[in-house]
Protein backbone atom coordinates (compact mmCIF):
# COMPACT_ATOMS: atom_id res chain seq x y z
CA UNK A 1 0.00 0.00 0.00
CA UNK A 2 1.11 3.64 -0.24
CA UNK A 3 2.33 5.78 2.31
CA UNK A 4 6.13 6.28 3.99
CA UNK A 5 7.24 2.80 4.60
CA UNK A 6 4.36 1.35 2.97
CA UNK A 7 1.97 3.07 5.11
CA UNK A 8 -1.59 3.50 4.53
CA UNK A 9 -4.49 5.60 7.07
CA UNK A 10 -8.00 3.78 6.29
CA UNK A 11 -9.89 6.68 7.85
CA UNK A 12 -13.78 6.09 9.18
CA UNK A 13 -13.62 2.51 8.37
CA UNK A 14 -16.23 0.18 10.44
CA UNK A 15 -14.32 -3.29 11.45
CA UNK A 16 -17.14 -5.21 11.64
CA UNK A 17 -19.67 -3.00 11.44
CA UNK A 18 -18.77 -1.58 14.81
CA UNK A 19 -17.82 2.14 15.39
CA UNK A 20 -15.60 4.06 12.87
CA UNK A 21 -12.45 3.52 13.37
CA UNK A 22 -9.01 4.91 11.96
CA UNK A 23 -6.49 1.48 11.09
CA UNK A 24 -3.63 1.92 9.93
CA UNK A 25 -1.45 -0.22 7.38
CA UNK A 26 1.84 -0.22 8.11
CA UNK A 27 3.91 -2.55 5.50
CA UNK A 28 1.81 -6.41 5.69
CA UNK A 29 0.26 -5.65 9.36
CA UNK A 30 -1.83 -3.77 11.13
CA UNK A 31 -0.14 -1.14 12.57
CA UNK A 32 -2.89 0.67 14.89
CA UNK A 33 -6.45 0.62 15.43
CA UNK A 34 -7.36 4.39 16.86
CA UNK A 35 -10.57 6.39 17.37
CA UNK A 36 -10.88 8.77 14.47
CA UNK A 37 -8.55 11.60 14.47
CA UNK A 38 -6.58 9.78 17.53
CA UNK A 39 -3.86 7.87 15.50
CA UNK A 40 -0.80 9.03 13.92
CA UNK A 41 -1.14 11.07 10.78
CA UNK A 42 2.09 9.96 9.07
CA UNK A 43 0.98 7.66 5.66
CA UNK A 44 -1.33 8.05 3.02
CA UNK A 45 -4.71 8.65 4.08
CA UNK A 46 -8.27 6.60 2.00
CA UNK A 47 -11.72 7.53 2.89
CA UNK A 48 -13.30 4.65 3.67
CA UNK A 49 -15.83 6.11 5.45
CA UNK A 50 -19.09 3.64 6.79
CA UNK A 51 -17.02 0.79 4.84
CA UNK A 52 -17.58 -2.69 6.48
CA UNK A 53 -14.12 -3.72 7.28
CA UNK A 54 -13.90 -7.80 7.66
CA UNK A 55 -11.25 -10.20 7.43
CA UNK A 56 -10.73 -11.32 3.92
CA UNK A 57 -13.15 -14.30 3.15
CA UNK A 58 -12.21 -17.70 2.69
CA UNK A 59 -13.78 -20.40 0.11
CA UNK A 60 -14.02 -24.17 0.86
CA UNK A 61 -15.15 -25.24 -2.67
CA UNK A 62 -14.02 -23.19 -5.68
CA UNK A 63 -13.60 -24.66 -9.11
CA UNK A 64 -10.92 -22.84 -11.17
CA UNK A 65 -10.80 -25.66 -13.95
CA UNK A 66 -6.79 -24.89 -14.79
CA UNK A 67 -5.74 -27.83 -15.86
CA UNK A 68 -8.04 -28.88 -18.65
CA UNK A 69 -10.77 -26.22 -18.99
CA UNK A 70 -8.84 -22.73 -19.44
CA UNK A 71 -12.28 -21.28 -21.49
CA UNK A 72 -14.43 -21.94 -18.57
CA UNK A 73 -11.92 -20.58 -16.25
CA UNK A 74 -8.39 -19.97 -15.37
CA UNK A 75 -6.14 -19.94 -12.15
CA UNK A 76 -5.49 -16.18 -13.06
CA UNK A 77 -9.24 -15.22 -14.13
CA UNK A 78 -10.96 -16.99 -10.93
CA UNK A 79 -8.45 -15.87 -8.34
CA UNK A 80 -8.99 -12.46 -9.89
CA UNK A 81 -12.85 -13.18 -9.44
CA UNK A 82 -12.20 -14.37 -6.31
CA UNK A 83 -10.15 -10.99 -4.98
CA UNK A 84 -13.03 -9.03 -6.45
CA UNK A 85 -15.35 -11.11 -4.20
CA UNK A 86 -13.41 -9.91 -1.36
CA UNK A 87 -11.56 -13.21 -0.85
CA UNK A 88 -7.60 -13.94 0.53
CA UNK A 89 -7.80 -17.64 -0.06
CA UNK A 90 -9.52 -20.73 -2.29
CA UNK A 91 -9.44 -24.22 -1.63
CA UNK A 92 -9.05 -25.40 -5.57
CA UNK A 93 -10.99 -28.31 -6.18
CA UNK A 94 -9.50 -31.69 -7.50
CA UNK A 95 -11.77 -32.12 -10.79
CA UNK A 96 -9.58 -30.81 -13.18
CA UNK A 97 -8.12 -32.54 -16.16
CA UNK A 98 -6.24 -34.13 -15.45
CA UNK A 99 -7.81 -35.05 -11.89
CA UNK A 100 -5.83 -33.64 -9.11
CA UNK A 101 -4.86 -37.09 -7.89
CA UNK A 102 -0.98 -36.92 -7.22
CA UNK A 103 1.60 -35.18 -5.67
CA UNK A 104 3.10 -33.72 -8.44
CA UNK A 105 -0.38 -32.51 -9.87
CA UNK A 106 -0.42 -30.84 -6.43
CA UNK A 107 2.59 -29.29 -6.52
CA UNK A 108 1.81 -28.14 -9.63
CA UNK A 109 -1.27 -26.00 -8.88
CA UNK A 110 0.82 -24.85 -5.89
CA UNK A 111 3.67 -23.37 -8.42
CA UNK A 112 0.73 -22.25 -10.90
CA UNK A 113 -0.49 -20.14 -8.62
CA UNK A 114 2.41 -18.79 -7.12
CA UNK A 115 2.88 -17.58 -10.69
CA UNK A 116 -0.61 -16.00 -11.52
CA UNK A 117 -2.83 -15.75 -9.10
CA UNK A 118 -4.35 -13.01 -7.28
CA UNK A 119 -5.32 -14.74 -4.26
CA UNK A 120 -3.76 -17.73 -2.14
CA UNK A 121 -4.90 -21.16 -3.71
CA UNK A 122 -4.92 -24.33 -1.54
CA UNK A 123 -5.07 -27.38 -3.70
CA UNK A 124 -7.79 -30.23 -3.16
CA UNK A 125 -6.59 -33.77 -3.70
CA UNK A 126 -9.17 -35.89 -4.94
CA UNK A 127 -9.99 -38.99 -2.62
CA UNK A 128 -10.09 -41.58 -5.57
CA UNK A 129 -7.62 -41.66 -8.46
CA UNK A 130 -9.65 -40.08 -11.33
CA UNK A 131 -12.40 -39.35 -9.32
CA UNK A 132 -13.50 -43.17 -10.56
CA UNK A 133 -14.59 -44.16 -7.33
CA UNK A 134 -12.17 -47.50 -7.71
CA UNK A 135 -8.77 -47.35 -5.74
CA UNK A 136 -7.49 -44.76 -3.15
CA UNK A 137 -5.58 -42.26 -4.09
CA UNK A 138 -2.11 -41.23 -2.31
CA UNK A 139 -3.61 -38.90 0.46
CA UNK A 140 -0.42 -39.09 2.50
CA UNK A 141 1.64 -37.78 -0.49
CA UNK A 142 -0.49 -35.48 -1.55
CA UNK A 143 -1.13 -34.11 1.75
CA UNK A 144 2.90 -34.05 2.26
CA UNK A 145 2.38 -32.07 -0.93
CA UNK A 146 0.46 -29.43 -0.12
CA UNK A 147 -3.70 -30.69 -0.45
CA UNK A 148 -5.65 -29.36 2.32
CA UNK A 149 -8.52 -31.29 1.90
CA UNK A 150 -9.63 -34.80 0.11
CA UNK A 151 -12.81 -34.77 -2.55
CA UNK A 152 -13.98 -36.00 -5.57
CA UNK A 153 -16.44 -33.48 -5.37
CA UNK A 154 -18.55 -33.76 -7.99
CA UNK A 155 -19.11 -37.63 -7.80
CA UNK A 156 -20.06 -39.17 -4.80
CA UNK A 157 -17.42 -41.53 -2.65
CA UNK A 158 -20.01 -44.45 -2.77
CA UNK A 159 -17.83 -47.11 -1.12
CA UNK A 160 -17.95 -46.83 2.31
CA UNK A 161 -15.14 -48.95 2.99
CA UNK A 162 -13.24 -46.62 0.50
CA UNK A 163 -14.43 -43.47 2.97
CA UNK A 164 -13.53 -45.06 5.90
CA UNK A 165 -9.73 -45.38 4.76
CA UNK A 166 -9.56 -41.80 3.41
CA UNK A 167 -11.00 -40.35 6.62
CA UNK A 168 -8.22 -42.70 8.50
CA UNK A 169 -5.64 -40.65 6.26
CA UNK A 170 -7.27 -37.68 6.73
CA UNK A 171 -6.67 -38.34 10.68
CA UNK A 172 -3.09 -39.44 9.78
CA UNK A 173 -2.18 -36.07 8.10
CA UNK A 174 -4.17 -33.71 9.94
CA UNK A 175 -6.78 -32.97 7.07
CA UNK A 176 -9.99 -33.90 6.21
CA UNK A 177 -12.63 -35.26 3.32
CA UNK A 178 -14.84 -33.72 1.93
CA UNK A 179 -18.28 -35.48 0.53
CA UNK A 180 -20.61 -34.76 -2.49
CA UNK A 181 -23.20 -36.14 -1.12
CA UNK A 182 -25.14 -38.10 -4.07
CA UNK A 183 -26.54 -41.62 -3.60
CA UNK A 184 -26.46 -42.61 -7.20
CA UNK A 185 -29.03 -45.32 -7.21
CA UNK A 186 -31.46 -43.07 -6.10
CA UNK A 187 -30.30 -39.80 -7.79
CA UNK A 188 -29.62 -41.87 -11.26
CA UNK A 189 -30.14 -38.96 -13.64
CA UNK A 190 -31.88 -36.49 -11.52
CA UNK A 191 -32.01 -32.75 -12.50
CA UNK A 192 -34.32 -30.99 -10.60
CA UNK A 193 -35.88 -30.93 -7.18
CA UNK A 194 -38.25 -34.21 -6.82
CA UNK A 195 -42.12 -32.78 -6.28
CA UNK A 196 -43.56 -29.66 -7.84
CA UNK A 197 -40.37 -28.79 -10.02
CA UNK A 198 -39.74 -31.75 -11.34
CA UNK A 199 -43.63 -32.37 -12.51
CA UNK A 200 -43.81 -28.95 -13.78
CA UNK A 201 -40.69 -29.56 -16.03
CA UNK A 202 -40.57 -32.93 -16.92
CA UNK A 203 -37.53 -33.27 -15.68
CA UNK A 204 -35.90 -36.39 -14.11
CA UNK A 205 -36.44 -35.57 -10.12
CA UNK A 206 -33.50 -35.38 -7.71
CA UNK A 207 -34.59 -36.59 -4.30
CA UNK A 208 -33.68 -35.09 -0.87
CA UNK A 209 -33.10 -38.70 0.12
CA UNK A 210 -30.45 -39.00 -2.53
CA UNK A 211 -28.21 -36.42 -0.10
CA UNK A 212 -29.68 -37.34 3.11
CA UNK A 213 -29.20 -41.27 2.67
CA UNK A 214 -25.28 -40.35 2.39
CA UNK A 215 -24.82 -38.10 4.45
CA UNK A 216 -26.43 -40.35 7.39
CA UNK A 217 -24.18 -42.83 6.57
CA UNK A 218 -20.80 -40.59 6.28
CA UNK A 219 -21.70 -39.26 9.96
CA UNK A 220 -21.59 -42.49 11.35
CA UNK A 221 -18.12 -43.22 9.33
CA UNK A 222 -16.82 -39.69 10.96
CA UNK A 223 -17.89 -40.94 14.46
CA UNK A 224 -16.12 -44.39 14.32
CA UNK A 225 -12.82 -43.59 12.60
CA UNK A 226 -12.16 -39.89 14.13
CA UNK A 227 -11.20 -38.96 11.07
CA UNK A 228 -12.53 -35.30 10.01
CA UNK A 229 -15.62 -35.24 7.75
CA UNK A 230 -16.89 -32.06 5.71
CA UNK A 231 -20.39 -32.15 3.97
CA UNK A 232 -20.24 -30.25 0.57
CA UNK A 233 -23.28 -27.55 -0.30
CA UNK A 234 -26.07 -28.85 2.57
CA UNK A 235 -29.25 -28.19 0.29
CA UNK A 236 -32.07 -29.69 2.53
CA UNK A 237 -33.61 -29.59 5.78
CA UNK A 238 -33.20 -33.33 6.31
CA UNK A 239 -29.50 -32.91 6.02
CA UNK A 240 -29.64 -30.65 8.37
CA UNK A 241 -31.18 -32.47 10.80
CA UNK A 242 -28.56 -35.61 10.35
CA UNK A 243 -25.73 -33.09 10.67
CA UNK A 244 -27.20 -31.62 13.71
CA UNK A 245 -27.24 -34.67 15.72
CA UNK A 246 -23.82 -35.79 14.19
CA UNK A 247 -22.42 -32.91 15.99
CA UNK A 248 -24.32 -33.42 19.05
CA UNK A 249 -22.61 -36.46 19.67
CA UNK A 250 -19.74 -34.84 19.45
CA UNK A 251 -18.50 -36.44 16.06
CA UNK A 252 -15.57 -34.59 13.76
CA UNK A 253 -18.48 -33.61 11.27
CA UNK A 254 -18.50 -29.84 9.66
CA UNK A 255 -20.68 -28.85 7.31
CA UNK A 256 -20.95 -25.61 4.54
CA UNK A 257 -24.08 -23.90 2.35
CA UNK A 258 -23.65 -22.22 -0.74
CA UNK A 259 -25.39 -19.05 -1.31
CA UNK A 260 -27.49 -19.85 -3.93
CA UNK A 261 -28.76 -22.65 -1.74
CA UNK A 262 -29.60 -19.70 0.93
CA UNK A 263 -30.88 -17.11 -1.37
CA UNK A 264 -32.88 -19.45 -4.36
CA UNK A 265 -36.05 -21.81 -4.56
CA UNK A 266 -36.88 -24.48 -6.99
CA UNK A 267 -39.34 -21.71 -7.89
CA UNK A 268 -36.86 -20.95 -10.60
CA UNK A 269 -36.18 -24.02 -12.14
CA UNK A 270 -40.00 -23.84 -13.58
CA UNK A 271 -38.49 -22.23 -16.86
CA UNK A 272 -35.73 -25.00 -17.22
CA UNK A 273 -33.56 -22.16 -18.19
CA UNK A 274 -29.96 -23.71 -17.45
CA UNK A 275 -28.65 -21.07 -15.86
CA UNK A 276 -30.36 -22.09 -12.54
CA UNK A 277 -29.15 -26.25 -13.01
CA UNK A 278 -27.05 -26.57 -10.15
CA UNK A 279 -25.83 -29.78 -7.62
CA UNK A 280 -27.45 -30.43 -5.36
CA UNK A 281 -30.46 -28.52 -7.29
CA UNK A 282 -32.03 -25.71 -5.67
CA UNK A 283 -34.86 -26.97 -3.36
CA UNK A 284 -37.95 -25.79 -1.66
CA UNK A 285 -38.41 -22.85 0.83
CA UNK A 286 -38.80 -25.18 3.99
CA UNK A 287 -35.00 -26.38 3.10
CA UNK A 288 -34.17 -22.68 2.45
CA UNK A 289 -35.35 -21.64 5.37
CA UNK A 290 -34.15 -24.74 7.70
CA UNK A 291 -30.13 -23.79 6.39
CA UNK A 292 -30.79 -20.10 6.97
CA UNK A 293 -31.97 -21.39 10.45
CA UNK A 294 -28.85 -23.43 10.59
CA UNK A 295 -26.14 -21.15 9.81
CA UNK A 296 -27.72 -18.61 12.45
CA UNK A 297 -27.24 -21.71 15.10
CA UNK A 298 -24.00 -23.27 14.15
CA UNK A 299 -25.84 -26.48 13.02
CA UNK A 300 -24.07 -25.00 9.50
CA UNK A 301 -20.37 -23.54 9.95
CA UNK A 302 -19.27 -22.13 6.94
CA UNK A 303 -20.35 -20.36 3.33
CA UNK A 304 -19.26 -22.10 0.50
CA UNK A 305 -19.59 -20.80 -3.20
CA UNK A 306 -19.11 -24.00 -5.30
CA UNK A 307 -17.79 -21.39 -7.60
CA UNK A 308 -18.42 -23.40 -10.88
CA UNK A 309 -17.49 -21.91 -14.29
CA UNK A 310 -19.13 -22.48 -17.38
CA UNK A 311 -19.06 -21.07 -20.94
CA UNK A 312 -21.66 -19.67 -22.38
CA UNK A 313 -22.15 -22.04 -25.41
CA UNK A 314 -21.90 -25.57 -22.79
CA UNK A 315 -24.90 -23.77 -20.74
CA UNK A 316 -27.06 -22.53 -23.81
CA UNK A 317 -28.48 -25.90 -24.23
CA UNK A 318 -31.30 -27.83 -23.29
CA UNK A 319 -31.34 -28.20 -19.54
CA UNK A 320 -30.52 -32.02 -19.75
CA UNK A 321 -27.12 -31.64 -22.07
CA UNK A 322 -26.22 -28.43 -19.90
CA UNK A 323 -23.35 -28.81 -17.33
CA UNK A 324 -24.85 -28.17 -13.56
CA UNK A 325 -22.65 -25.15 -11.31
CA UNK A 326 -23.07 -21.71 -11.03
CA UNK A 327 -20.69 -18.58 -10.69
CA UNK A 328 -20.34 -17.76 -6.48
CA UNK A 329 -17.04 -16.11 -5.95
CA UNK A 330 -18.17 -12.52 -6.52
CA UNK A 331 -21.47 -12.26 -5.42
CA UNK A 332 -21.18 -14.16 -2.32
CA UNK A 333 -20.56 -11.89 0.10
CA UNK A 334 -23.57 -9.62 -0.97
CA UNK A 335 -25.60 -12.63 -0.94
CA UNK A 336 -24.62 -13.39 2.69
CA UNK A 337 -25.27 -9.68 4.17
CA UNK A 338 -28.99 -10.13 2.19
CA UNK A 339 -29.68 -13.51 4.26
CA UNK A 340 -28.09 -12.81 7.40
CA UNK A 341 -29.89 -9.08 7.68
CA UNK A 342 -33.09 -9.83 6.58
CA UNK A 343 -33.85 -6.67 5.10
CA UNK A 344 -32.01 -5.00 8.04
CA UNK A 345 -28.15 -4.40 9.18
CA UNK A 346 -26.38 -7.96 8.77
CA UNK A 347 -24.49 -9.34 11.87
CA UNK A 348 -21.35 -8.75 10.54
CA UNK A 349 -19.59 -11.17 13.39
CA UNK A 350 -21.60 -14.08 12.24
CA UNK A 351 -20.42 -13.32 8.20
CA UNK A 352 -17.39 -12.60 9.19
CA UNK A 353 -17.49 -16.37 11.05
CA UNK A 354 -18.98 -18.36 8.07
CA UNK A 355 -17.49 -16.93 5.69
CA UNK A 356 -13.66 -16.18 7.10
CA UNK A 357 -12.93 -17.44 10.62
CA UNK A 358 -14.75 -20.71 10.38
CA UNK A 359 -13.54 -22.24 6.93
CA UNK A 360 -10.03 -20.65 7.77
CA UNK A 361 -9.89 -23.49 10.99
CA UNK A 362 -11.76 -25.93 9.11
CA UNK A 363 -9.44 -25.78 6.13
CA UNK A 364 -5.95 -25.42 8.50
CA UNK A 365 -5.53 -21.93 7.50
CA UNK A 366 -5.73 -20.13 10.76
CA UNK A 367 -2.62 -19.18 11.34
CA UNK A 368 -2.82 -16.97 7.87
CA UNK A 369 -6.19 -16.34 7.58
CA UNK A 370 -9.33 -15.03 9.13
CA UNK A 371 -7.34 -13.37 11.48
CA UNK A 372 -8.76 -10.90 14.08
CA UNK A 373 -8.70 -6.99 12.77
CA UNK A 374 -6.07 -5.83 15.29
CA UNK A 375 -2.94 -4.13 15.80
CA UNK A 376 -0.33 -6.96 15.07
CA UNK A 377 -2.08 -8.96 12.67
CA UNK A 378 -2.07 -9.38 9.21
CA UNK A 379 -3.39 -7.02 7.22
CA UNK A 380 -5.86 -9.29 4.75
CA UNK A 381 -8.92 -7.64 4.96
CA UNK A 382 -12.05 -6.90 2.27
CA UNK A 383 -13.67 -3.75 2.37
CA UNK A 384 -17.68 -3.23 2.01
CA UNK A 385 -19.67 -0.58 1.19
CA UNK A 386 -23.12 -1.30 2.83
CA UNK A 387 -24.73 1.34 0.26
CA UNK A 388 -23.97 0.24 -2.76
CA UNK A 389 -27.55 -0.91 -4.40
CA UNK A 390 -25.73 -2.85 -6.48
CA UNK A 391 -27.35 -4.62 -9.39
CA UNK A 392 -25.44 -7.86 -10.51
CA UNK A 393 -24.43 -7.79 -14.35
CA UNK A 394 -22.92 -10.98 -15.61
CA UNK A 395 -21.51 -8.91 -19.04
CA UNK A 396 -19.36 -7.34 -16.05
CA UNK A 397 -17.90 -10.65 -14.42
CA UNK A 398 -14.34 -11.05 -13.94
CA UNK A 399 -14.34 -14.48 -13.90
CA UNK A 400 -13.67 -16.25 -17.50
CA UNK A 401 -17.31 -17.02 -17.47
CA UNK A 402 -20.58 -15.36 -17.16
CA UNK A 403 -23.03 -18.17 -15.74
CA UNK A 404 -24.14 -16.21 -12.73
CA UNK A 405 -27.93 -16.91 -11.54
CA UNK A 406 -28.11 -14.01 -9.93
CA UNK A 407 -27.84 -11.22 -12.99
CA UNK A 408 -30.58 -8.55 -12.74
CA UNK A 409 -30.46 -8.59 -9.41
CA UNK A 410 -30.19 -5.55 -7.03
CA UNK A 411 -28.09 -6.23 -3.38
CA UNK A 412 -27.23 -3.51 -0.85
CA UNK A 413 -23.85 -4.30 -0.22
CA UNK A 414 -20.88 -5.13 -2.57
CA UNK A 415 -17.00 -5.52 -1.95
CA UNK A 416 -15.00 -2.38 -2.97
CA UNK A 417 -11.79 -3.68 -1.90
CA UNK A 418 -9.32 -6.78 -1.13
CA UNK A 419 -6.28 -6.61 0.66
CA UNK A 420 -4.07 -9.57 1.21
CA UNK A 421 -0.99 -8.92 3.64
CA UNK A 422 -0.83 -5.73 2.79
CA UNK A 423 -0.78 -6.06 -1.05
CA UNK A 424 -4.06 -4.68 -2.94
CA UNK A 425 -5.58 -7.54 -4.68
CA UNK A 426 -8.60 -6.08 -6.08
CA UNK A 427 -9.82 -1.90 -6.03
CA UNK A 428 -13.00 -2.46 -7.43
CA UNK A 429 -13.93 1.60 -6.98
CA UNK A 430 -10.25 2.69 -6.94
CA UNK A 431 -10.26 4.14 -3.33
CA UNK A 432 -6.76 2.82 -2.20
CA UNK A 433 -5.36 4.01 -5.26
CA UNK A 434 -6.85 7.37 -5.19
CA UNK A 435 -5.39 7.90 -1.43
CA UNK A 436 -3.41 10.86 -0.86
CA UNK A 437 -1.08 12.18 2.06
Amino acid sequence: MNGPAGTTILRGVRPLGGAPRDVTVRGSRIAAVTPPGNGSSDGTAADCDGLIMLPALVDLHTHLREPGDTPSETIASGTRAAAHGGYSDVLAMANCVPVTDSPERVRHIVERAARTASCRVHPVGAVTGGLAGRELAPLDAMAAAGAVMFSDDGVCVDDPALLVRALEAARRTGTLVAQHAQCPRLVERGQVNAGAAARATGLPPWPATGEETIVARDVVLAGATGGRLHICHVSTAGTVEIVRWAKSRGWPVTAEVTPHHLLLTDLMTRDADPLHKVNPPLRGARDVAALRAALRDGTIDAVATDHAPHTASSKDNHWCEAPFGMLGLETALPVVAEVLGAGGEPDWDLVAAVMSTRPARIAGLADVAGRPLRAGEPATFTLVDPRADWRVDRTESVSASDNTPFHGMTFRHRVVATVVEGRVTADIDHRLASATG
